[in-house]
């Protein structure tokens, strides 16, 4: 078997590429992996060599023993784990990992019949220890580095989703804390406005926690849809960014709306992402300018703007910035889910929220909607 091997290498490997083609999604290529079947190939040429001079303890240094002992890799475990974890990275199954070296075994024994070349039972035995150890290994790797990035994909779902509810929880518990100071003031009385802000707050507190349970339990439902006016949502997010504006010295802007335009989805999630959106423009906003907060109507559709002046953006940052944990500036107080958060709210009721770069000036960030008429 060791000079067949050698005298047949290359048509054995134009074999294997022929089958590779034959499966889905598996074309042959110009170069096979490094780590695959040539390799393979040669290596249980160089152990049927080392066998045939007697010298045991190279073959199993090269090929392994036929226990799978794992204290002392192989070359052709250390190959085979390599190539392993090539196909997975190239996006294929471990069901491609067996069939690599399968193919080579049906290969090496529909060639010998052809060529009516015998080979000795012992011959067999190392082909077949040499398989063996090679798909264990590969398998193996394999399944290592498959579950070791679902592990790091859980862990960032999981991480992300704990990120959402700190981050809500703190941008509601901020507005009802200083909604509650202003109230302790005892200039405003506790059923007004200012109460009720403080009321809707805890509500939105308690609603957010509720989601959650019902996350870990499995039971959780989607919000179905209701109709509210845009006036009151706007004058709800004015009152909340009112406080915000005056701890950071910052004019605000909000123009008069229309009281009979209307918009459905999430009330809670929608004045959410509003509330992210404007403390992002108060947190970046040059020390004395204005922050906007204006509403306009077109045809179908409703467009919250909300402008600052932040002195514009970098190239290509109006798209990063909607991604989890993206930060920039100095200040790092937040997780860098605002915006993030936002966007997934406005698009799960059918809206868009993007983000609009005036250079040298700043930046519009505008939420649209669709227009509902209000009953």
């Amino acid at each position: 078997m060791h000079q067949f091997l050698l005298d047949n290498r290359a048509d054995l490997i134009e074999r294997c590429k022929a089958k590779v083609a034959m499966r889905p999604r598996r074309a042959a290529t110009a170069a096979q992996l490094a780590n695959g079947v040539p390799m393979f190939l040669d290596q249980l040429v160089r152990t049927l060599g080392a066998e045939e001079l007697g010298l045991h303890d190279e073959s199993l240094r090269i090929s392994g023993s036929s226990n799978g002992d794992t204290t002392a890799p192989s070359e052709i475990g250390v190959s085979a784990a390599a190539h392993g974890g090539e196909l997975l990275q190239r996006g294929f199954t471990v069901e491609a990992v067996v069939h690599d070296y399968g193919d080579l075994c049906q290969a090496i024994t529909d060639l010998a019949l052809e060529r009516n070349e015998p080979f000795t039972i012992d011959e067999f035995r190392t082909l077949n220890r040499c398989l063996d150890n090679a798909i264990a290994d590969a398998v193996g790797e394999f399944g290592a580095q498959r579950d070791a990035r679902e592990a790091r994909a859980r862990t960032a779902e999981e991480n992300e989703r704990l990120g959402v509810l700190v981050h809500e929880l703190r941008n509601v518990l901020q507005t009802a804390t200083l909604a509650f100071q202003a109230l302790e003031m005892g200039l405003l009385p506790v059923g007004g406005a200012t109460g009720g802000l403080v009321a809707r707050s805890h509500a939105a507190m308690a609603a957010m926690l509720g989601d959650s349970m019902a996350q870990v339990r499995g039971s959780a439902r989607g919000t179905a849809g209701e109709v509210f006016s845009v006036a009151e949502l706007v004058a709800d997010a004015a009152r909340a960014a009112g406080y915000d504006a005056a701890a950071r010295g910052c004019a605000f802007d909000v123009d008069e709306v229309d009281p009979f335009l209307g918009v459905s989805g999430n009330r809670a999630k929608i004045l959410a992402a509003l509330a992210n959106i404007l403390q992002n423009a108060f947190k970046f906003t040059h020390p004395r300018t204005a922050v906007g907060l204006h509403v306009r109507a077109d045809g179908e559709r409703i467009f919250i703007d909300v402008s600052d002046h932040c002195g514009g953006l970098p190239h290509g940052a109006t798209e990063t910035m909607f991604r989890p944990f993206t930060q920039s500036g100095e200040d790092r107080s937040g997780l860098g889910l605002g915006l993030s958060i936002a966007r997934r709210s406005v698009e799960a009721d059918g809206g868009t929220l993007t983000a609009r770069d005036v250079p040298g000036a700043g930046c519009v960030f505008t939420i649209e909607l669709p227009q509902r008429p209000l009953h």
